[in-house]
């Protein structure tokens, strides 16, 4: 019996272009029978969080971290050309014409197609986010659960 490849990916980037990119692979490797791991730390967290405001008792500085980082895949902005929120409206409208999937699409074809995505548990300590604030269906963990899966993996990505 032979052992199913496998991709691990850390998502550390809260940048749409490149969540977008994470996702892209994932959802490739997971059509080429990999089993993959999409590990989200720090603003790559941002890709996992839902639309809507929860109201959760936080500390001030938590409370500051939720209203400086973006609430959902969708309001991500751009590495590079960002220009104050056009740039990704300028990207949404270039996927919509090229009939391409948005981040948001991507990220529920991953779940679909049974990519493990995880949640650094540290970061969301240090960020003060919680799993109410996260999608449905996403596994917590800490570095060494990340690394236990990356020891013998085929792919291994940090973006």
């Amino acid at each position: 019996m032979t052992k199913k490849k496998t991709t691990n990916i850390i998502l550390f980037s809260g940048d749409y272009d490149k969540a977008m990119a994470a996702y892209i692979i994932a959802n490739g490797a997971a059509a080429y029978d990999h089993e993959v791991t999409i590990f989200h730390t720090f603003w790559g967290l941002n890709a996992l969080r839902k639309d809507e405001d929860k109201m959760i008792k936080k500390g001030f500085i938590e409370k500051l971290f939720a209203k400086m980082m973006p609430r959902g895949a969708d309001k991500m902005g751009l590495s590079k050309m960002n220009f104050a929120g056009f740039g990704p409206k300028m990207i949404k409208g270039v996927i919509k014409k090229h009939n391409a999937m948005t981040l948001p699409q991507l990220i529920e074809m991953a779940q679909e197609l049974d990519v493990k995505l995880v949640a650094c548990t540290m970061t969301m300590d240090l960020l003060g986010l919680k799993e109410e604030e996260l999608l449905d269906n996403v596994e917590y963990a800490g570095v060494a659960a990340y690394l236990a899966d990356a020891e013998d993996g085929n792919v291994n990505l940090f973006i």
